[in-house]
């Protein structure tokens, strides 16, 4: 379908809404949603203005939409637009931003018998999943209880599976600089996530927008939430994850080719790596555990490098942080495969710029970390071996002739990424 006809398809559904009953309204926003699928992220951004969303509100006040079939509408703009890049889509400056956050709070204060949980959910969904601002402490108080209350009821049934995929992809549209108060969401989140792995009744995308969740809760809840991490086998649980979905993919294809399913798993492979990324950032706990889980990505990376590279880039990104966390041994990166993938896509001559940055950063923390000696003399042996190790491999690869030829972009890179290269070629090289 092409883009003109998309955005004419959209207009005619949209425009019908108004003038049909509350079963048709719901077969329309049906069909929109089908339009919503293909649409590339730049073109499903360019749909939704602030009048656009004024009108579904004008639209609700003359009775022209109901207010459930104004919240589905709005729960499908929002999971496509959570699965696709997080366009800024002027929501949050409507007036249909206003009357949904009054409605969530005049619903909350009902008493038991009266609140209609099912509506207060739905307004929850919208406002977390379209709003990419400042979410306040109230709107975070009211929400996260009541949309952790949908898997916590564990029900099994396609429908609930569905309510529940969206509770926590909302769940996820929570930034991790939002400080959520811990007794909010901890004792629910590993109730569910501890559920899941005896009984598996998740889909794979609610599970990972739980694990999301809550190591996003690590950049301001640091020690608790780390902790629950640990306890709840995250390493584990990614790597099965990673492996299974991967598995799950036919990457032969290019992204045009993969089917619906293919395209969806890819989707929350990315997702998975972004979420791992924060971890990786933040996590003092890493052990040897964590080789394996550096293997499942390098096998992401090789199984994606043809024809999906946007997995690539995020998987560079991802153990670059990795690289940078102290307590990351090079040992390690190079037991889990991580050195040689690095050493591939530096060597591509059509690399971005941020690619480029992430395995610089990368070479220059594995160089950093085979310097620094240690008084304990077994350490010292092992280190001496590995900087062996990793030397011979650069050598072999004629890694040190690379790096010369990016000499003349470190000063760009340096003044682009916030100073963090070196300019010092030697700064990256491993010499024994």
């Amino acid at each position: 379908m092409q883009t003109t006809s998309r955005t004419e398809r959209f207009n005619e559904l949209f425009y019908q809404l108004e003038h049909c009953d509350e079963d048709e309204q719901r077969k329309k926003i049906g069909e929109i949603n089908e339009i919503f699928d293909g649409m590339e992220e730049e073109e499903f951004e360019s749909f939704f203005t602030k009048e656009m969303f004024n009108r579904i509100d004008e639209m609700i006040e003359e009775n022209k939409l109901t207010i459930e079939n104004a919240i589905l509408l709005l729960k499908c703009i929002g999971h496509c637009n959570s699965l696709k890049k997080e366009c800024n889509l002027n929501f949050e400056e409507s007036l249909l931003s206003e009357r949904f956050e009054k409605m969530t709070f005049e619903e909350d204060y009902k008493n038991e018998k009266e609140k209609n949980e099912n509506l207060l959910v739905g307004l929850c969904e919208c406002l977390i999943l379209l709003v990419k601002g400042f979410i306040s402490e109230d709107l975070i108080a009211t929400c996260v209880p009541h949309l952790l209350k949908v898997p916590l009821k564990k029900e099994e049934s396609e429908e609930t599976r569905k309510e529940v995929e969206m509770a926590f992809l909302a769940l996820s549209c929570i930034d991790k600089f939002t400080d959520v108060e811990q007794e909010l969401y901890l004792n629910e989140i590993k109730e569910i996530i501890e559920y899941h792995q005896e009984h598996h009744n998740l889909s794979r995308l609610a599970y990972q927008c739980a694990w999301e969740f809550l190591i996003f809760r690590l950049w301001v809840d640091y020690n608790l939430s780390g902790n629950a991490a640990n306890e709840l086998h995250l390493v584990r649980e990614a790597r099965r994850e990673l492996d299974e979905l991967t598995r799950n993919v036919d990457w032969r294809r290019k992204g045009d080719e993969m089917s619906r399913g293919e395209k969806k798993r890819a989707k929350i492979i990315i997702r998975w790596i972004q979420t791992l990324d924060s971890n990786f950032y933040l996590c003092s706990l890493l052990n040897e555990e964590y080789v394996g889980l550096f293997s499942s990505i390098v096998q992401v990376f090789r199984a994606a490098k043809e024809n999906f590279r946007e997995i690539c880039c995020k998987s560079i990104d991802a153990l670059r942080k990795a690289a940078r966390n102290r307590t990351v041994k090079v040992e390690g990166l190079l037991k889990g495969g991580v050195i040689d993938i690095v050493l591939d896509e530096i060597y591509k001559q059509t690399m971005d710029d941020e690619t480029a940055y992430n395995c610089l950063i990368f070479f220059m923390e594995v160089s950093l970390k085979l310097k620094i000696k240690t008084d304990d003399e077994m350490k010292e042996v092992k280190r001496k071996a590995t900087k062996r190790k990793v030397f011979e491999k650069l050598e072999e690869e004629g890694y040190e002739d690379t790096i010369t030829t990016f000499h003349k972009i470190f000063d760009y890179l340096y003044r682009k990424y916030y100073r963090e290269t070196s300019l010092n070629i030697s700064d990256y090289l491993v010499y024994v």
